[in-house]
């Protein structure tokens, strides 16, 4: 008798620390771009770049067109006051390159916050999303190999996607 509680002990026992887990995983790559938002805030982006460039391009032709101005007047000036003039001109060129280098590494940095910001989102929604649906794990696949192999069983990439894109079509336009 004792033999055969101590049998069933040891297997319900081993049962429950058998207990099931739930394992997947995602492509992040995949899952931040196309992630909807991600879409949206390249778009708007694009513009800003666009515009950026326009400037930069109008700046560019603008002293162009002052250093040939500069140079069909040059051989009727004197050298010292032809010097002054090319002396300005390359300092506000080198304004202008300044100036231009700041307003580009501003641009930058803006799109890298708001990268770094989706890419937290997603990061947020996995986890949340791994909680309610019961998973253990919820590993990141990527270039690096962290998943270097998983069923397609276990690739839950379009189920993150399509949820996270239909929680910002349910938030509305708050953005």
């Amino acid at each position: 008798m004792k033999k055969l509680i101590l049998l069933l002990f040891i297997t319900l026992t081993t049962m429950a620390c058998q207990e099931e887990q739930k394992i997947a995983f995602v492509d992040n790559a995949k899952v931040v771009n196309e992630y909807q938002k991600k879409k949206d805030f390249e778009e708007k982006f694009k513009a800003k770049i666009e515009t950026f460039n326009k400037k930069a391009d109008s700046l560019q032709q603008a002293i162009q067109v002052e250093a040939q101005l500069f140079q069909s007047r040059a051989a009727k000036m004197r050298q010292n006051k032809a010097e002054e003039e090319y002396n300005a001109l390359v300092q506000k060129k080198q304004m202008q390159d300044y100036q231009l280098g700041n307003e580009e590494k501003l641009l930058q940095a803006e799109g890298q916050k708001e990268i770094d910001t989706l890419v937290k989102q997603v990061k947020t929604f996995i986890k949340d999303y791994g909680k309610q649906n019961g998973y253990t794990f919820i590993l990141g696949a990527n270039e690096a190999g962290s998943v270097l192999y998983g069923s397609d069983a276990k690739d839950i990439t379009d189920k993150i996607i399509a949820e996270l894109n239909k929680e910002k079509d349910n938030s509305g336009t708050k953005e």
